[in-house]
């Protein structure tokens, strides 16, 4: 049920603007692989229904600079959900947090505080929120996506 209700709310459409008039928009989709015409494996995304443990998801956030001027200085940050398990982006200009959004970088160099004081190198399942600065600015009328992996834990 806890997988269900925290995917529910990422499910619903949303929509929000943001500082310099950037609208934002979210979507996740659940990947998987079935048999094509020829009887060969094709991977496809869909919408999903239920979830179960294990599925590969990918989230999709498209932003918008709805303003009459460029937007500048724009950073987005999404929380990875708890039941969800963050698997990668293939965008090289993300960081992550691994401590709750206290620190970022790159996850390679990144640690792990564990109870006993001591640290270890932080791992994708260890990521909590992940960030895109924007160091050009987003001309007004334009957009684009950005997304990540994770499975369904």
């Amino acid at each position: 049920m806890k997988i269900l209700l925290a995917l529910l709310a990422l499910l619903a459409p949303a929509a929000a603007f943001a500082a310099g008039g950037v609208s934002l928009s979210s979507k996740v989709l659940v990947v998987h692989v079935k048999a094509g015409p020829d009887g060969k494996p094709v991977t496809v995304r869909e919408v999903p229904g239920i979830v179960t443990p294990g599925e590969k998801l990918v989230f999709i956030l498209t932003y918008r600079n709805e303003g009459a001027a460029p937007a500048t200085g724009f950073t987005l940050t999404n929380p990875i959900p708890d039941s969800v398990a963050f698997t990668g982006t293939e965008d090289k200009d993300a960081v992550v947090s691994v401590d709750g959004g206290k620190s970022w970088g790159a996850l390679a160099s990144l640690k792990v505080v564990q109870a006993d004081g001591s640290s270890r190198p932080a791992a994708a399942a260890d990521v909590t929120h992940i960030r895109w600065s924007f160091a050009r600015p987003i001309a007004a009328g334009s957009g684009g996506e950005l997304s990540f992996n994770g499975v369904v834990e």
